[in-house]
């Protein structure tokens, strides 16, 4: 886990995933939850919410295209969280932090701070995720967005913590079993794959 005094966004569970909630991206405008998480939000030491099955932190989640292919990262053992380690990853985001605004803030500062490349592309909003079944899931609830890199060039900036660059379908495909969890449900929603 990061900083335990770092403060983070977060939403009481039963405002934005309701009863025993679901597994996977649950296709969606986003306005309606953009609006809970405006009203009901509130920021909170991130040690504490970690541990508070009641909240749900807010993490915007980007899946980066190029036409076909997706950007896949592999987590080192030197990022934040130690049960990411050394897993595959599809997304871009991180905790929403004051100073960021909103959840499209909190994204265009993830591109900025996980991605090297001298665009920012238009963000299109997919759905909520959402994972109870790992520890990790179980206290975060994820808004996933895609964006086209539209053949520009995309590197990872913070390279002791994350590696990779794009990958066709099959490639990931052939690696979906060593993706985390948020990353294996989005693969599966965007690719029309049955769900787990």
């Amino acid at each position: 886990m990061g900083n335990p005094d770092e403060l983070v966004l977060a939403v009481p569970r039963a405002s934005l995933v309701p009863g025993d909630g679901w597994l996977g991206v649950r296709r969606m405008d986003l306005g309606e939850a953009l609006a809970v998480v405006a009203r009901d939000g509130r920021f909170v030491r991130r040690g504490d919410a970690e541990v508070d099955p009641t909240l749900k932190q807010v993490i915007p989640y980007l899946v980066l295209r190029d036409g076909e292919r997706w950007f896949l990262m592999r987590r080192t053992r030197a990022g934040g969280d130690a049960r990411l380690h050394d897993q595959g990853s599809l997304g871009v985001g991180g905790h929403l932090n004051p100073g960021d605004g909103d959840v499209a803030g909190g994204l265009r500062r993830e591109w900025r701070e996980e991605l090297e490349a001298d665009f920012v592309p238009e963000f299109s909003p997919v759905g909520l995720l959402n994972d109870d079944t790992t520890p990790v899931g179980a206290v975060h609830v994820g808004f996933v967005f895609t964006a086209d890199a539209a053949g520009r060039p995309v590197a990872i900036r913070e390279t002791d913590k994350l590696t990779g660059g794009f990958a066709a379908t099959d490639e990931v495909e052939a690696v979906r079993d060593g993706l985390e969890t948020w990353s294996r449900l989005a693969f599966d929603a965007l690719t029309g794959r049955p769900g787990e």
